[in-house]
């Protein structure tokens, strides 16, 4: 029961035994601890996007027409005595643009660039070897750019009908390893103990005939001249039994007709011999390729015209896409990932070789509504 000479206490009243001043100081206490807490949270938010993380980014990058000109002049040119055709439309080849090797990014950039179209996220390690730098990655991609031009010149020569002989060569000299202060880079191999080789397949499985620690013969042409040298084969680090003379192997072509390519160190890798093949291929025949369209695509070409797969196919859509192409050229193996997205309204032709690309575009420029291989 309840004492009724006692009234009743307010809801504001202090509890018993508290005066309003011990409630204050209690309140004022628990909004203390609230702001301190919000304000630890939004610090360790801050310090969180700002930590590094082991990612990179893939953004679209320009493209840019291999029938046209880089930096005010043509990209590719040909010698005096080539005859050559006039042409119409674009080929382009597209890029990506991907975070320096010496830059990181941070958590914050990683989740700005998940909630930006186009826009992917890597490992690092899928994109630069560990502890490699910029001005490495840079070399790389100049010398990979470099075979690129070798390669989409003798595919587009031989579809057009010239016959390009071709060689292999020294292309790097292992350090330590069995041919350091005998063979030296560009060496061309002839023969590998007595034995005629005619690609860089060839001289490896020459090599690998014998048994680490056995010597080996290679006839070799450096500078126009002939000579013989003796190498004594290493095990392979990763597989004891394997013997390895300590070179990389490349291919040198004879090309029939001079053909440059003008291409700059802005960009670098692979991935744009298709598109340079087919601008040479082009020019070299008569007819266009393009009808007067807007072409993009990519791929990494071989000397037999096989094309290749690449890294960033979604960026290089979009670039494309914002340069206007309606037709995009993407390697075999990239089309299951060519495929995830928007197709920007593009038509998506599967490429395995040069011929097939040379092919489908040809049938597209007498019938646009032509069947031909695309990405499903």
């Amino acid at each position: 029961m309840t004492d009724p000479s006692v009234p009743p206490a307010g809801e504001d009243d202090p509890p018993a035994g508290q005066s309003e001043a011990d409630v204050a100081r209690h309140r004022s206490r628990g909004y203390a601890a609230v702001v301190v807490a919000a304000i630890s949270f939004v610090a360790l938010l801050c310090v969180a996007f700002l930590v590094p993380v082991p990612y990179v980014a893939m953004r679209p990058g320009p493209a840019f027409d291999t029938l046209g000109e880089f930096d005010g002049s043509p990209m590719i040119t040909f010698g005096d005595d080539v005859k050559t055709y006039d042409t119409d439309g674009v080929l382009d080849f597209t890029t990506v643009s991907v975070t320096s090797a010496d830059n990181q990014l941070r958590f914050g950039d990683v989740v700005s660039a998940y909630l930006t179209r186009d826009v992917s996220v890597v490992p690092r390690e899928s994109v630069y070897p560990e502890g490699e730098t910029a001005d490495q990655s840079k070399e790389q991609g100049a010398a990979q750019l470099t075979s690129s031009k070798d390669t989409s010149r003798a595919a587009a020569l031989r579809a057009a009908g010239y016959d390009v002989p071709e060689t292999p060569k020294v292309v790097d000299v292992v350090e330590d390893g069995a041919s350091v202060d005998v063979l030296e880079p560009e060496d061309l191999i002839l023969t590998v103990d007595d034995e005629p080789v005619t690609s860089a397949q060839e001289v490896q499985s020459a090599v690998r005939a014998g048994d680490p620690g056995d010597e080996v013969e290679v006839g070799i042409s450096r500078d126009g001249e002939e000579q013989s040298v003796s190498i004594t084969t290493k095990p392979s680090p990763e597989d004891p039994e394997l013997p390895l003379i300590g070179i990389t192997v490349g291919t040198a072509y004879d090309f029939p007709v001079e053909i440059e390519n003008n291409v700059g160190d802005q960009v670098g890798g692979p991935s744009a011999g298709t598109m340079f093949a087919l601008a040479i291929y082009d020019r070299l025949t008569p007819g266009t390729l393009t009808s007067g369209e807007r072409i993009a695509g990519s791929g990494e070409i071989a000397g037999d015209g096989t094309v290749g797969s690449i890294g960033g196919i979604r960026q290089k859509m979009a670039g494309a896409a914002s340069d206007g192409a309606t037709i995009f050229l993407v390697p075999e193996d990239n089309c299951a990932e060519a495929v995830t997205g928007d197709d920007h309204g593009m038509k998506l032709i599967e490429v395995k070789t040069l011929d097939g690309a040379i092919d489908a575009l040809t049938t597209l420029a007498d019938d646009p509504e032509a069947e031909v291989p695309t990405c499903q």
